[in-house]
């Protein structure tokens, strides 16, 4: 069976760009270097107040990362205009507020049922696919399902997280359900969110995932190791998990 698919994020390497007004380091470098080291698929997150990913550094990457393109982005009327011109491979729409540190929890697709559906089919029928960002909730992942998504991100951060070893078994249960409700109803599942290279292990063993992206801790380990590196680390430490499917 393949192995999992490592999207790797590089949203905090344009954090350390955007920290002093350079020019670098340049995101789109860090794109290159993960695919040198094995990414399986580039993700950025364009925000709505652009505090780290620029509309210049979609546009370039759109024509230079050779993997798939996945762009996060809030559901709004103008993120859903810059993808359909961008034309990333994949659209993962996220939950986004102004006062967050980085994206906390999962898209309510309960709460904004038809703006999803709505953006959902305008993307898809632009040939895009569209993921969900979600927390592990049955009635989230049926939703999901219900507006057209074909992906869902499952939000791995109450998991990776956690306080104690018994919070830490409980949201793995929630995940581990939740993947398999995804794949009863015949969605692709992803997860991200906190993970690092000490608990990647169990969250690549969860039923039927077959993507995790991963930013944070690669960035981190970069500034030690170097990029490629840090890309190439997370890989193996993923095989070494048993992450096939």
């Amino acid at each position: 069976m393949p192995a999992i698919r490592l999207g790797v994020n590089v949203d905090h390497v344009a954090t350390l760009r955007q920290q002093r007004g350079t020019a670098y380091p340049d995101p789109v470098f860090a794109a290159a270097l993960a695919e040198q080291a094995g990414a399986d698929q580039i993700t950025i997150h364009l925000r709505e107040d652009r505090r780290h990913i620029q509309d210049r550094d979609v546009a370039v990457m759109r024509q230079t990362v050779q993997v798939p393109l996945n762009l996060e982005m809030a559901v709004t009327e103008e993120m859903i205009g810059i993808a359909l011109r961008t034309r990333p491979d994949t659209v993962t729409l996220v939950p986004e507020k102004r006062e967050e540190r980085t994206t906390e929890g999962g898209l309510d697709v309960i709460g904004r049922r038809q703006a999803i559906a709505d953006a959902t089919r305008r993307l898809a029928d632009a040939g895009i696919v569209v993921s969900l960002f979600i927390d592990p909730d049955p009635a989230q992942v049926a939703a999901s399902h219900e507006v057209g998504a074909s992906v869902i991100e499952l939000h791995t951060g109450d998991f990776c997280d956690a306080p104690t070893p018994a919070i830490a078994a409980g949201e793995l249960e929630k995940l581990r359900s939740a993947c398999e409700q995804a794949h009863g109803l015949g969605l692709v599942v992803a997860a991200g969110h906190g993970i690092d290279y000490r608990n990647v292990a169990d969250v690549a063993a969860l039923p039927h995932v077959e993507e995790l992206n991963i930013g944070h801790s690669i960035v981190c380990r970069a500034v030690f190791v170097g990029f490629e590196r840090a890309v190439s680390d997370m890989a193996e430490a993923m095989r070494l998990a048993g992450g096939t499917r």
